[in-house]
């Protein structure tokens, strides 16, 4: 839910000029997603959004420049590394065993990779579910996560 709900966020900042948090959760209810202030607040924090100039002159919700270039930041590489202990694939879920208590962390940088092809995460304390859109991708997923714990 909350991957969708980020990717409805950034698909509707790219649409419409929104400078307030009160717009973007007008919009997000419009989506179908019930959201708070603090939900949002945290959205815009994990998204690394920032206030640029629209074209109407007003500040709106912009995606940094930093945080396109930056994708999987460094941060979040380290920290994936030393939580994931294995990974495998079963059609098109990836099971991650981690470290007690970092299944989470784990999720997190999965979830700030924005691919395409998760389709969700969930975490339990040393293992995590990650939930691909087909079987393929979930093989693709684990042959980049090899490069990425090499």
């Amino acid at each position: 839910m909350k991957s969708k709900r980020q990717t409805t966020l950034l698909k509707l900042i790219e649409k419409y000029e929104i400078s307030t948090q009160t717009e973007l959760t007008e919009h997000l209810k419009n989506e179908g997603f019930a959201v708070t202030q603090a939900t949002i607040s945290r959205d815009i924090k994990e998204l690394r959004l920032v206030k640029a100039v629209g074209a109407n002159g007003k500040s709106k919700y912009a995606v940094s420049h930093s945080a396109k270039d930056s994708g999987f930041s460094d941060r979040l590489l380290a920290i994936f590394r030393e939580s994931v202990l294995s990974y495998d694939n079963a059609q098109n879920i990836v099971v991650l065993k981690t470290m007690p208590g970092l299944a989470s962390a784990a999720c997190s940088a999965i979830d700030a990779m924005q691919s395409s092809d998760v389709a969700g995460t969930l975490a339990g304390d040393d293992t995590a579910f990650l939930v691909l859109h087909t079987t393929q991708a979930a093989v693709d997923f684990c042959e980049e996560l090899n490069k990425m714990l090499s």
